[in-house]
């Protein structure tokens, strides 16, 4: 049940704020500016320094919000995300051992997939939504070709994705946006109003793409 819930927030919100951050400290920050913003799913990276202390923080302190991990390449960091309070775990690419962990604890596996023979041996593997990464190397077309012979793809594009173009690629199809740098990036030393703000505008850009 958990992880029906965890996905039905994701796909309602429509959006994940990837966190990356140079301390667990500034991750940390710029989550609760996500937060602030209204983004409540939020994606904290491995590449951060003790993430599974960030996200057992942010957990510990936003009960509303839907925390996972993201940059997971292996099932050992799957499960240490799992077990600081992950409540879904993403990565780059599709690791079968990772899948297998998510599906023994019950959360949601989002790997990052680029052609059609890797969606369908993550779909095989119990994947939910898989991760499009880098969107950028495609147009927002892309995705109603891949959805032509598997119109059962939950997709999620990461990379790539900004205010501009945000709306071609729902109406292409993707169930939710994962948002990076044009996000979580717009912050100076202890400045995180830039991410508030934008976060704001993702939130009502979203309401108007369906129609909220």
């Amino acid at each position: 049940m958990e992880k029906y819930n965890t996905l039905r927030k994701i796909l309602d919100s429509g959006i994940v704020a990837v966190v990356r951050g140079n301390s667990k400290e500034e991750a940390i920050k710029i989550s609760e500016a996500c937060i602030n913003g209204g983004v409540n799913c939020i994606e904290i990276t491995f590449t951060v320094p003790e993430a599974d202390d960030a996200i057992k923080e942010i957990n510990h302190k936003y009960k509303d919000v839907v925390v996972g991990a993201g940059t997971v390449l292996d099932e050992c960091t799957a499960r240490i995300a799992i077990m600081a309070g992950a409540k879904f775990v993403v990565s780059p690419c599709f690791d079968e051992a990772s899948a297998k962990m998510c599906n023994l604890y019950q959360i949601p596996y989002m790997p990052g997939c680029m052609t059609i023979n890797e969606m369908k041996t993550a779909l095989k593997s119990g994947v939910d939504i898989v991760k499009f990464f880098p969107g950028n190397a495609y147009k927002p077309e892309i995705v109603k070709a891949w959805k032509a012979p598997m119109p059962q793809l939950n997709i999620m594009v990461t990379g790539g994705v900004n205010l501009d173009n945000i709306e071609k690629w729902f109406n292409s199809g993707v169930a939710a946006v994962g948002a990076g740098s044009n996000l979580t990036g717009l912050y100076n030393g202890d400045d995180y109003s830039g991410i508030t703000d934008m976060a704001k505008k993702y939130i009502e850009k979203i309401k108007e793409i369906k129609g909220r």
